[in-house]
């Protein structure tokens, strides 16, 4: 298989805070690690499972999906789905032999760059803690 992720953060970040919240970090001249690859989502609710095990697959070394805060949703519900999946995508992982801490969900709401900048250096230090998952 083609690894083609080797240490790379996979981030979803819903367009309306999350993503919002990074740019607002980036407007600050705030840097984040240069392996954390930003994925816009209109929801997080539409992140589908599919979506986390192919960055998985490709050997992403972790996830991050990034929402808005609960009862901040633009979609209303979406953030409470993105939650949902979250939870049963850790058990899965978990099941094909890949440590559930490389999957991270995070609410980080459109005036939070810094608490964005806080989330991603904080994943890489955990993941750099975590032994590779398993080639597939």
């Amino acid at each position: 298989m083609n690894r083609t992720l080797d240490h790379t953060i996979v981030g979803f970040l819903c367009n309306w805070c999350s993503y919002a919240g990074a740019d607002h970090a980036g407007g600050s001249q705030k840097s984040y690690p240069h392996n954390f690859k930003i994925i816009r989502v209109m929801c997080s609710g539409r992140v589908e499972p599919e979506f986390i095990l192919e960055a998985f697959r490709k050997g992403a070394a972790g996830v991050v999906i990034m929402a808005c805060h609960p009862g901040d949703c633009h979609y209303k519900t979406g953030n409470y789905q993105a939650a949902g999946r979250y939870h049963l995508l850790q058990k899965m992982i978990s099941q094909l032999g890949i440590d559930e801490n490389r999957l991270v969900m995070e609410y980080i709401s459109a005036s939070e760059g810094e608490r964005f900048i806080e989330v991603v250096n904080q994943t890489v230090h955990t993941l750099e803690g975590i032994p590779p998952p398993p080639l597939s």
